[in-house]
């Protein structure tokens, strides 16, 4: 690994991560709406189970379909996604495979024994089981995605935040030494509540959208009345969720990933009393030159209100780019070392382990590798400039999600406001509205995870492993190849499943 960087073609780490991004995109548009239509469809069979009506019936068996159609795709994607940490990424599963596999092979028993157990329940038990078993099927169906959705946040939460490992010299790996500091990361229980929360919200909006074009129609309109009430309350429900845990979210990246919490700000040079930036003219296109800028032009800020969320005391010292560049103090006296010193510690770091491993095994080595393991990863690193993340990316698509979330609280208060107080069936508008609301979920929650990806950059593992040290050693013609294959497979596999849901929502629910 030492001598990584003089063998890796970069044009492999280039394609390698646009083929994961591309991956992880398509999987994500499977994902939430699998998470969101499973509480929708268990709300659904309750209502059944408790009324024994034909019609809740009917409907749960409508939306239970739309969930299958969904889940198979959202199986296919992962997959892929899971493969590809062996084909493009050999040297990260090397190093913290002991790690991250982990959860992983969790993950997948969960998912392909659980999930596909209660699924088939669910789909062809309906005749063959009682009504309480059944629910019980429906509900579990869903508990396992959500399961499955933790494990799979767990080992991301710990490429964002490493903690229960040790490095071991003699193989050369990181190595687990506390399942329970990684299953339980504080990091990954709150990314977990975030993200389901927000996924219930595209589970809700999907719904309220298949309703509000029933109701354009004048089809199904008990149904689309009726289903509109659950996504409806549903939604307000997880957005305001979904605005909480995404507080705590901004609080834990100041506390473990300072320079993401920078470039979502656009905060150059930090100090005490930091405000909230609400808009700015920060060019989209174009990383800043942060070092003569002391802020972006045209900033409207809330004043003390990202100190106060970022350490919970609205006179709290927030640093910015340049700071973390520098070095700075932080609020406990200690001294944070400039990226300039982490690299050359890492490089010690790096010089000490490849002695160790020809076979100077000597105190003195072992001593450096273990005082500066803690900065390996920046060895690698030849400017301070690299660890700084394209900061517009980050810095709109914060705004565009939180921007968003806001309007989802507002959406679901006026549809149930229509529902219960007013006549929905009649105003074309809110009709509209509701349908529009289903792309934007998207875009809010696509946005999401691109600050929590690129806000990382360039690490694959924080501080520890940058993309650079972590690819295959492959040819970048293979990469871009399988590039251009996987987006072909996954915009006709999207088609289909488009395709299939329209059909089915055409045809609506066997009355």
């Amino acid at each position: 690994m030492e001598n990584l960087l003089l063998t890796i073609d970069p044009g492999v780490v280039d394609w390698s991560r646009a083929q994961f991004a591309l991956t992880a995109i398509y999987h994500w548009l499977f994902v939430p709406l699998t998470l969101g239509l499973a509480v929708i469809m268990g709300i659904v069979e309750t209502c059944y189970y408790r009324t024994r009506k034909e019609f809740w019936r009917s409907a749960a068996k409508f939306w239970q379909t739309l969930f299958g159609i969904n889940f198979a795709m959202g199986v296919a994607t992962g997959i892929i996604l899971e493969f590809e940490f062996g084909t493009n990424w050999s040297n990260y599963s090397w190093f913290v495979g002991d790690i991250f596999g982990a959860p992983l092979a969790i993950e997948g028993v969960v998912a392909f024994f659980m999930e596909s157990t209660f699924v088939a329940v669910m789909f062809f038990g309906w005749k063959k089981v009682s009504a309480g078993f059944h629910l019980a099927a429906t509900w579990l169906t869903g508990l396992g995605a959500t399961i499955s959705a933790w494990w799979i946040l767990v080992a991301n939460s710990w490429m964002q935040y490493p903690i229960g490992c040790e490095f071991n010299p003699e193989t050369m790996r990181n190595e687990m030494n506390s399942f329970a500091d990684v299953a339980l990361s504080p990091f990954a229980v709150d990314k977990f509540f975030h993200t389901v929360t927000s996924s219930w919200i595209i589970g809700a909006v999907f719904t309220i959208a298949v309703c509000c074009w029933y109701l354009m129609k004048k089809r199904h309109t008990e149904l689309a009345l009726q289903s509109m009430k659950i996504g409806a309350i549903v939604g307000i429900v997880a957005a305001v969720l979904a605005a909480l845990t995404g507080h705590n979210s901004a609080y834990m990246v100041a506390q473990t990933q300072p320079m993401k919490l920078a470039s979502m700000e656009a905060l150059y040079n930090g100090g005490n009393s930091q405000s909230l930036t609400l808009m700015a003219m920060v060019n989209p296109f174009k990383q800043p030159d942060y070092a003569t800028t002391d802020e972006p032009a045209g900033r409207i800020a809330i004043p003390n209100l990202l100190s106060l969320l970022a350490t919970r005391d609205a006179k709290g010292y927030v640093p910015g780019v340049n700071d973390i560049i520098k070095g700075y103090t932080k609020a406990d006296g200690s001294k944070e070392p400039s990226v300039a010193e982490k690299m050359e510690r890492g490089k010690k770091a790096i010089a000490a382990l490849k002695a160790y491993r020809e076979g100077e095994k000597t105190p003195e080595n072992l001593h450096a590798l273990e005082e500066n393991m803690k900065y390996f990863g920046y060895g690698y690193v030849k400017n301070p400039d690299q660890i700084v993340p394209f900061i517009p990316v980050n810095f709109w698509a914060f705004r565009i999600m939180v921007g968003l979330g806001m309007l989802f609280i507002l959406g679901f208060a006026i549809i149930l406001f229509y529902l219960y107080k007013k006549d929905i069936t009649r105003p074309r508008w809110i009709h509209v509205f509701g349908i529009l609301l289903f792309p934007l979920a998207y875009i809010a929650s696509q946005s999401g995870w691109l600050v929590a990806e690129f806000g990382r950059q360039p690490w694959t593992i924080q501080d520890m492993l940058p993309t650079w040290a972590a690819v295959s050693d492959i040819s970048s013609s293979g990469v871009a190849l399988t590039f251009f294959i996987f987006l072909i497979l996954f915009t006709a596999m999207l088609a289909v499943e488009i395709s299939i849901m329209c059909k089915q929502i055409k045809k609506g629910p066997a009355l």
